[in-house]
């Protein structure tokens, strides 16, 4: 390692034993001193939200200090109004009909990792849930945005302190590289980790041998069904997509409209600062703006239509609030399907609902999976349906993705972290808040007596059983199902997958890496229906036929 790196690792060891001092005195507080410190917090957050977002707009080149403010004032605002009448200390629940009391604990040191994308009003919002919930946390920072958060970081530890907060509850790095971060997540006497960033660090959590809350990537596509209010949902897409320059993990990426309205809804977002691109220009972009790993090119994150129009060298209306490709597919071969972390939309057209469907699946397949999406529609069986067949665990509906995720303009929980759940490989599908970063102790009464040991018990009841059905046996029904379908046909033929070795377990999440490691060794890759992977991942393993599968296989 280096001797920057040596700094860092040195630095997350030093400060989460300063964390674990003030743990203890932290748990021992009362509810009221906790609060006490949890007002301060958001108290001195509120007046420096413009200064914040200035110094995280100067320092990454990413989003708008307007919006940044607003999400500085959420975070110090709407979050605090959410969390501050929590229950986090002592008895928070009692259920007299079953004799149970819930305690709250605290889960310990938090390490919490803060993305780029959205520094300041991350680091405000982990600081005070972590708070709220009695545990030290320590700020790992990504290293592009180390000064705004430090800041930040300053000014909150002062204000906890002064409301009688330990030293040591509030720590960041200021020395941060990748060996930094690492110590941090895996040093022993951190409990749990927040991680917000890509894939590749939230992997990292979860391999760190500890509890971990990480963000799944966001890929949100937007269907507009016949029966939408269409210029409120041109307006929408447009507002979620321009926010902050569409930074917002859960930001639209993707427009696709029902052909019924096709028309008009072209009308609408031309009229309200929507730019089509010609094929050549789209084109032309995606080679622009998308990276041969399929990642966004970072000099174009955080940038405004205007700027990346002109880094594209062509000429659009001053008004431009965002660039649209119009596409006829989902993948490697569509680049622009990816998520963009700008304002630039994919944009497509299906003949209904149904076929809709299948297309928000299939970008949420293409980077997304449980994150978020919106459906703008007033068929509340529409609706419905894409609430019940969508790997999606915020489907927000009629409002921009971007402010519904997270509790701006829903009733969803306010928060800046979004758990993906199984879909996205993460460990929870919430928004994620205190009650997060607590264990809950439970005291229970006896409600039945217990049997003395070689009692005579009184047996149960026969159960009465079923007939026996009638026709086909479930193993022939199977057999005819799968030569229907063709999942029996022999390895090797064209288009049928491999069966699962008997004795090689299903992976649970699969990168690009692993499919080359694979390659080269000859070797092959088990995966199921829950298994995790990567779009660069799923391509390269079916080029390379690396992949067998166990259980069903989704068509």
């Amino acid at each position: 390692m280096s001797d920057r790196d040596l700094a860092s690792v040195q630095e997350a060891k030093s400060l989460v034993a300063r964390a674990k001092l003030a743990a203890p005195i932290l748990a021992e507080f009362s509810q009221t001193q906790i609060d006490r410190i949890v007002d301060a917090v958001a108290a001195a957050a509120t007046p420096r939200a413009e200064e914040f977002a200035r110094l995280a707009v100067e320092e990454t080149g990413f989003g708008v200090v307007a919006d940044k403010i607003e999400k500085n004032l959420f975070a110090s605002g709407r979050v605090y109004e959410f969390i501050r009448p929590m229950k986090t200390v002592g008895v928070v629940a009692r259920d007299e009909t079953k004799k149970v009391i819930e305690i709250a604990e605290p889960f310990g040191v938090v390490a919490a990792i803060v993305p780029s994308t959205n520094p300041t009003s991350t680091a405000i919002y982990k600081i005070l849930i972590a708070l709220k919930a009695r545990c030290p946390v320590v700020l790992s920072p990504h290293p592009s945005a180390a000064k705004c958060i430090t800041r930040v970081a300053e000014l909150l530890a002062d204000a906890a302190r002064g409301a009688g907060a330990p030293e040591g509850a509030v720590n960041w790095m200021t020395t941060v590289t990748l060996a930094g971060t690492q110590e941090l997540m895996q040093n022993r006497g951190v409990a749990v980790i927040l991680a917000t960033g890509g894939m590749g660090l939230v992997r990292a959590a979860y391999s760190a041998g500890k509890p971990a809350y990480g963000v799944g990537p966001g890929n949100a596509p937007c269907f507009i069904e016949r029966t939408a209010n269409v210029a409120k949902a041109a307006n929408d897409i447009l507002t979620g997509k321009s926010f902050d320059n569409g930074v917002l993990c859960s930001s639209p990426n993707s427009v696709v409209v029902d052909s019924a309205i096709a028309d008009e809804a072209k009308r609408q977002f031309i009229a309200q600062g929507g730019y089509f691109l010609s094929p050549t220009e789209a084109e032309a972009l995606a080679k622009l703006l998308v990276t041969p790993q399929r990642l966004p090119n970072p000099k174009l994150v955080g940038k405004s239509a205007l700027v990346i129009a002109q880094a594209l060298g062509i000429t659009v209306p001053a008004n431009t609030r965002a660039l649209i490709a119009e596409l006829t597919g989902v993948g490697r071969e569509f680049p622009l399907s990816i998520e963009k972390l700008c304002p630039v939309l994919s944009y497509y057209v299906v003949a209904d609902w149904r076929e809709g469907c299948e297309r928000c699946k299939a970008i949420l397949r293409y980077g997304g999976m449980g994150h978020t999406m919106s459906i703008h529609s007033e068929n509340e069986a529409v609706i419905l349906e894409f609430g019940l067949k969508k790997p999606a665990f915020r489907i927000c509906v009629n409002t921009p993705t971007t402010h519904g995720s997270i509790g701006l303009t829903t009733g969803l929980d306010p928060a800046m972290t979004l758990g993906c759940g199984g879909y996205g490989g993460n460990i929870t599908s919430d928004n994620i808040s205190p009650k997060h970063l607590l264990n809950i102790k439970r005291l229970a009464w006896e409600l039945r007596p217990a049997s003395p040991s070689g009692a005579t018990t009184v047996p149960l009841p026969k159960v009465q059983r079923d007939p026996a059905p009638i026709g086909l046996d479930a193993s022939t029904m199977t057999d005819r199902i799968e030569t229907l379908v063709g999942t029996k046909s022999s390895v090797g033929t064209a288009g049928s997958p491999a069966p699962a070795p008997a004795n090689q377990s299903v992976a649970t999440f699969v990168c690009e890496d692993d499919v080359n490691q694979a390659i080269r060794l000859g070797r092959t890759i088990t995966i199921g229906d829950r298994t995790v992977i990567t779009p660069l991942a799923r391509d390269a393993g079916e080029a390379g036929k690396v992949f067998v599968y166990a259980g069903w296989r989704s068509a």
